[in-house]
C-alpha cells in the first residue's frame, strides 16, 4: 500500500473511532434514561403510566424497526439542520446517535427489568423513594447487563459507521467505497476488513473486561 493510502487508512480509523465514540456517548447518555422510564412506566413498575409507557415504547420501537441506510437518507434535513452540512464525520455522528438511542434504550430496559424483585420490595419496606430504589438499586444491580449492552451498541456502531460512508460520511467505509469498491483497490479493501475486525474484537474485549469487572454477583 502507498504511503498515501496509508495515511488515509489512518485518517479513515480515527473518523470511525471518532463517529463510534461521539454517537456512543450520546446513545449513553439518553438512552440509558429512556431504558429507566420504560421500565419504571411499564406495569408494576415504580411510576406505573400504561399511557408513557405504550407512546415511549412505540416510538423507541419505530426507529428501531428503520434500517439504518434509510434513517440514514431520511435524517439528512435534519442533520443539514443540527451541523449546517450532511456530509461528513459530525454530519454521521446525528443519525448514528438517533438510530443508537432506541437501540440501547431497549437493550438497558432488558437489563434493568432483570433485577431480583425481592431487592426492590426490600428497599421499599425499608422506606426508600422510588428515585433511591433506581439510583442504589436497580442501576447498580444491572450494571453487568448495561455495560453487556453498550458494549454491543458500541460494535453495532463501528459497523453503522461504515454504512454511512455509502453516503459520504467519511471513516473507514468511506474509504472502502471510493477505492476498495470504484477503484479496485483490492489491498485497500482488504485492509479496511481487517481493521474493522480488529476494532470489533478489541471493542468486545474491553467490553468483556468491564462487565466482569463490575460483576460482583
Amino acid at each position: 500500500m502507498s504511503p498515501i493510502l496509508l495515511n488515509l487508512l489512518l485518517r479513515s480509523i480515527v473518523e470511525t473511532v471518532i463517529m463510534t465514540a461521539a454517537s456512543g456517548l450520546i446513545s449513553l447518555v439518553i438512552g440509558l434514561p429512556l431504558g429507566i422510564i420504560l421500565i419504571a412506566t411499564d406495569k408494576g413498575g415504580l411510576f406505573e403510566s400504561r399511557p408513557v409507557n405504550l407512546v415511549l415504547g412505540g416510538l423507541v420501537n419505530a426507529f428501531r424497526s428503520i434500517p439504518f441506510i434509510i434513517l440514514l437518507v431520511a435524517l439528512i434535513p435534519l442533520t443539514r439542520l443540527i451541523v449546517g452540512t450532511s456530509i461528513g464525520t459530525t454530519a454521521a455522528i446525528v443519525p448514528l446517535s438517533i438510530a443508537a438511542i432506541p437501540y440501547y434504550a431497549r437493550m438497558a430496559a432488558v437489563s434493568l427489568r432483570e433485577v431480583d424483585r425481592g431487592l426492590i420490595e426490600a428497599a421499599r419496606s425499608i422506606g426508600a423513594s422510588r428515585w433511591t430504589i433506581i439510583r442504589e438499586v436497580i442501576v447498580p444491580e444491572s450494571l453487568p447487563g448495561l455495560t453487556a449492552g453498550f458494549t454491543v451498541t458500541l460494535v453495532t456502531l463501528i459497523g453503522a459507521s461504515a454504512m454511512a460512508g455509502a453516503v459520504g460520511a467519511g471513516g473507514l467505509g468511506d474509504l472502502a467505497i471510493r477505492y476498495g469498491y470504484q477503484r479496485f483497490e483490492t489491498g485497500v479493501m482488504v485492509a479496511v476488513v481487517a481493521v474493522l475486525i480488529v476494532l470489533v474484537c478489541g471493542m468486545q474485549w474491553v467490553g468483556d473486561l468491564v462487565t466482569r469487572r463490575v460483576d460482583h454477583r
